[in-house]
């Protein structure tokens, strides 16, 4: 594909969010960046949100790892679907009963300043590591395959797509968010099902439903109990891992939050769980068939599986399907960056600096967001770079690795203070949050030794979160009883 052309559909594509950002912008004061003056359709945010959850992760990822593991990712996705619910019908109605902007005010009320700043801080670190590595994977693929040829470092590449990000970004907020993850949403499902389509549609891919199923490579259920992909551990694992990610998120619960009200959330929350058990399933569809097609016409595996499907689409398939490919990768891209931003600027703001706090006109508050907006910015092109120079090839389990050790002490948290009455020694809390994951660390690192061949994986969330909750019930002042 011609670099010209890529530059030219990348810059295209940011002018019409540019575009969108103007407009949704106007009039529009400093409460609206964090709230989005609480105006925001349900079926809008539920689509958008669609783009939020998947990223370059499951985008690249995703179909790489059917090689190895058939569609046993069906059953952590089963398990965020049932998160989703538990989400929609406990944590969003406690949210608007309190009134939140950022969720994490409910810390503040429940135990006090030290464990809502504590709170704060983790879901800053989480979310920095996370939305990075899925930005990484995008911009690595477009370096790779196109931008390398011209001589492009990663370093401009990564610098430049933050700056455009900034700029569409900046002013706008929660608003124009939830419309441009709707149009990035839409490029991103167009790139996947016009991929399907044309594979199952070519010479030579004749009868691949029966063989994919007579092969197992649509496998969904893994019944060994050591294995790190067991389904009951799955299942459970992507339930947590859906109630920390999403309903203890500042980034997914602010869209929701947007909504007016909270019936509309629950509804939109309900809604979007359901097309992504059939999105996820497009998604491993086309893992199956990516490497079906490989095998039928004689083609070189890539070395690394997040290779499979940009290596296809941009070097055997035509020049159409590479475009749509590269408007698909764009759109998973700003989704998993424009989202996050806006959200750690919200929560450094909101929880760490206290800007609604200090009695500060509107100017000033504008000030300090804009200044903290490009901050984290510069903090996103950090790690993204360390990423980069890490080389790190399996992203979506790094990916997970990150969610459990950094939202396994937000998960405790929440999950001690809306089912036990205890209140935690405040001074505490900090050192229980840090020694949690560091503990599950050493754990998962030795578990096979120490638990009979049992091998530790996404489940890591629940221990962490678990090892939390038993520190704050040991520094309660109080008896740590069931509400």
């Amino acid at each position: 594909m011609s670099p010209g052309l890529l530059l030219t559909i990348v810059f295209g594509y940011f002018l019409v969010l540019l575009a969108i950002a103007w407009y949704t912008s106007r009039g529009a004061g400093e409460h609206s960046f964090y709230s989005g003056d609480r105006k925001s359709l349900w079926y809008v945010v539920a689509f958008g949100m669609v783009g939020t959850s998947l990223s370059g992760v499951t985008f690249i990822s995703v179909p790489g790892y059917v090689d190895a593991k058939a569609w046993t990712y069906f059953q952590l996705v089963f398990g965020f679907a049932i998160g989703y619910w538990i989400v929609a019908g406990v944590l969003i109605p406690l949210y608007y009963r309190m009134k939140l902007t950022s969720i994490y005010g409910y810390l503040r009320e429940r135990f006090g300043l030290h464990s809502y700043r504590t709170g704060a801080s983790f879901f800053i670190l989480s979310r920095l590591a996370g939305a990075t590595i899925r930005i990484f994977v995008v911009l690595n693929v477009i370096h790779l395959f196109v931008l390398d040829a011209m001589g492009i470092s990663f370093e401009v590449t990564a610098a430049l797509v933050m700056l455009l990000i900034v700029l569409y970004t900046l002013k706008g907020g929660v608003k124009t968010i939830v419309w441009t993850d709707t149009l990035q949403t839409l490029f991103m499902l167009g790139a996947l099902t016009g991929t399907v389509a044309y594979i199952t549609q070519q010479p030579g891919m004749a009868g691949w439903l029966p063989e994919l199923k007579a092969s197992g490579g649509m496998r969904i259920l893994d019944l060994d109990w050591r294995s790190d992909s067991f389904f009951l551990k799955q299942v459970l694992a992507g339930i947590f891992i859906t109630i920390a990610m999403t309903g203890l998120d500042q980034e997914m619960m602010q869209k929701n939050l947007s909504v007016s009200t909270v019936e509309g959330s629950k509804k939109n929350m309900r809604v979007f769980s359901v097309i992504l058990l059939g999105v996820n399933l497009l998604f491993l569809l086309l893992g199956s068939l990516l490497y079906l097609y490989i095998q039928r016409h004689g083609l070189a595996v890539p070395d690394h599986s997040d290779d499979v499907f940009p290596t296809l689409a941009l070097q055997h398939f035509p020049p159409w399907l590479g475009l749509l490919f590269i408007i698909g990768l764009i759109s998973a891209l700003f989704p998993s960056a424009d989202g996050a931003l806006t959200a750690l600027t919200a929560s450094t703001c909101i929880d760490l600096i206290g800007i609604r706090d200090r009695g500060w006109g509107e100017a000033a508050q504008r000030r300090v967001r804009q200044r903290v907006h490009l901050g984290m910015a510069v903090l996103f092109l950090a790690f993204i770079l360390y990423f980069h120079w890490l080389a790190t090839p399996t992203v979506i389990k790094t990916l997970f690795d990150i969610a459990g050790f950094t939202y396994g002490p937000l998960l405790g948290l929440f999950a001690f203070g809306i089912l036990f009455k205890g209140r935690p020694a405040e001074n505490r809390v900090p050192w229980i949050c840090v020694a949690a994951p560091v503990l599950t660390f050493f754990l998962r690192r030795y578990s096979e030794q120490l638990f009979n061949g049992y091998k530790m994986g996404f489940e890591v969330l629940l221990v962490v979160a678990g090892l939390t909750m038993i520190g704050l019930w040991a520094a309660s002042r109080g008896p740590a009883v069931r509400r």
